[in-house]
């Protein structure tokens, strides 16, 4: 899908046909739109085709005046919902007569400037237009880390009430979710910081003022992001370590709960032998018997317990 859009006095409109400083925006275009995007632009094919490579990594090429930048941005996983967020590689190409992002699929990245979440750029200025994006990014990434953090506080919540394995694979999958965001967020920040430092691209001073606090917020990210992963693994760890001592606990419990078991089972043995045996000729065999297998089971967990078996 293809769609054009240009700020017309301040409103992002949408456009029939391509036009000086306009907005191409492809979403999991066609080999034909790719081919004609090239052809109109005269933006190299394989600029238009790498962003659609989900495994694409973050990087900057500048060819025959054309600027490429692939940013990964983060999205939700509708497919898998115990890995609650993924990034994917979106690519924005400067021209020298528009600006094109391509991405395989919508993002909150393109769809929050096309539903006007946010505030309008002038697509005519087509670098600081490219910064609006890599900011946003910073912002999406920052805006899905508190949910994260929400959401393992409330699975942490739930293992402190019961320790099920359900809890664990979620946390596993929030874990998996902020090693995604902590690659992708160190290559987008390497990106940004060549953008700021390139010579061959003239920044204004308004533009890198606004590149400088996009890596600002982009590092504030890297920064949660990491923090946060550290913590959810020691809650891991400490909460796997939990587990295996409660298992031990049981193991124990049953271990001397068995050991107690055997006292009766010997001495019924004991004397069910055709041997002499003491007490068998008296009248009370039966309940000397009783009171000494009795009082040897309440020994044994006198002792395990003093052992903390029991």
């Amino acid at each position: 899908m293809i769609t054009i859009h240009k700020t017309i006095d301040g409103i992002l409109s949408p456009q029939e046909h391509l036009d000086a400083d306009c907005w191409v925006n492809l979403i999991n275009p066609s080999e034909e739109e790719l081919q004609r995007t090239s052809i109109l632009l005269g933006i190299p094919l394989d600029h238009l085709t790498d962003p659609l490579d989900v495994d694409e990594r973050a990087r900057l090429e500048l060819e025959d005046g054309v600027l490429l930048l692939v940013l990964r941005v983060p999205v939700e996983n509708v497919s898998d919902h115990r890995i609650p967020y993924l990034t994917q590689p979106i690519g924005v190409i400067i021209t020298p007569t528009a600006v094109v992002t391509v991405c395989r699929s919508p993002q909150d990245l393109v769809t929050g400037i096309l539903n006007g979440r946010t505030r309008i750029v002038d697509t005519a200025d087509r670098m600081r237009f490219a910064i609006h994006l890599m900011q946003r990014t910073s912002l999406i990434y920052l805006r899905f880390l508190k949910d994260i953090i929400r959401r393992s506080d409330v699975i942490e919540q739930r293992l402190q009430q019961s320790m099920r394995n359900e809890e664990l694979i979620e946390l596993l999958g929030i874990e998996k979710s902020l090693v995604y965001f902590t690659t992708s967020l160190k290559a987008n920040d390497i990106i940004m910081d060549k953008v700021l430092r390139m010579r061959t691209i003239q920044l204004t001073e308004d533009q890198s003022d606004l590149l400088e606090d996009a890596i600002t917020e982009n590092r504030q990210a890297i920064d949660m992001s990491k923090i946060h992963s550290d913590i959810l693994s020691g809650t891991m760890d400490a909460f796997a370590s939990i587990i295996s001592n409660n298992m031990n606990m049981v193991m124990k419990f049953l271990t001397g709960f068995t050991i107690i078991l055997m006292i009766p089972n010997i001495i019924s043995g004991v004397y069910g032998m055709n041997i002499a045996t003491p007490f068998q000729g008296s009248t009370h065999a039966f309940a000397i018997v009783s009171g000494i297998t009795v009082g040897g089971c309440l020994l044994a967990w006198l002792l395990l317990a003093r052992k903390r078996w029991m």
